[in-house]
């Protein structure tokens, strides 16, 4: 009877763990042109919650991995950006046609203008503005980004987030703990990784860690990444500044955590 009952137990407990974790499976569809109903080629279709992506074919077709619920991010140069949540009704069915919308793109006016310079090297030296980059490099990638000494102040900006609940790193850092465990996975899918190079609005870094685009650039201060840096990055490199940002920040809260216990 022990034995029995010890069975029951552990079937149960593993029905539930099983019942937990989603089931995975294969969705299919084709990107069109809302317009010309023509099938677009090289969209970004990114699986937000498992954060892989494909890219579409010559037919506009596309395959990925999903589960209920899941939330595709659908994305290329020149249309308006889709979220498409996977319902059980396109389980079934295998196959859907998506309809994506050309953006209507209107070029400002661009005004050009030049230094005036003297001639003379000393005081044109003076006349130029500084650009003040403080981080020369970033974790486990190839090249620096940024000229010059590093900034001072960087520590103890993360440090100070710790001691202080209502700073904004620390608000950012430690309500969104299953987002940001999202970095790392964002870099191994190649597609993933080959959309954020060539991206330099922060729309994917915005949908697949939940802020908003100007909190990105407020992250990134407050982690005394220099303004040319903020606006000028690529997306990947944007991305791997904040990871860096993020363990340094959790190595830190650690120390902190330890000094109090002790």
């Amino acid at each position: 009877m022990r034995y029995l009952t010890l069975f029951l137990l552990f079937f149960l407990s593993f029905t539930a763990v099983a019942q937990e974790e989603p089931v995975i499976q294969k969705v299919s569809g084709t990107i069109i042109n809302d317009n010309t109903l023509l099938p677009i080629t090289n969209a970004n279709i990114i699986n937000v919650n498992k954060v892989k992506g494909v890219v579409t074919n010559g037919s506009g077709y596309f395959e990925l991995e999903v589960s209920v619920s899941d939330t595709l991010h659908i994305s290329i140069l020149g249309y308006q950006s889709l979220r498409v949540r996977v319902t059980n009704d396109w389980l079934k069915n295998g196959t859907a046609k998506i309809l994506m919308t050309e953006k209507a793109i209107a070029l400002e006016e661009v005004v050009v203008k030049k230094y005036d310079l003297t001639g003379y090297l000393e005081v044109d030296s003076k006349l130029i503005p500084e650009k003040e980059n403080y981080r020369y490099s970033i974790s486990g990638l190839p090249t620096a980004y940024e000229a010059g000494d590093s900034s001072p102040n960087a520590f103890t900006r993360v440090l100070g987030s710790i001691f202080n609940p209502a700073d904004m790193l620390y608000n950012f850092f430690g309500k969104k703990p299953k987002e940001l465990k999202k970095l790392k996975s964002m870099k191994k899918d190649d597609t993933v990784r080959t959309l954020l190079e060539s991206k330099f609005d922060r729309e994917m870094i915005s949908v697949l860690l939940g802020v908003d685009k100007k909190e990105i650039a407020e992250i990134l201060q407050r982690c005394n990444y220099s303004e040319s840096f903020i606006q000028t990055a690529n997306d990947l490199q944007i991305l791997d500044a904040i990871s860096e940002c993020y363990e340094q920040y959790k190595v830190l809260t650690k120390k902190h955590e330890k000094y109090i216990k002790e």
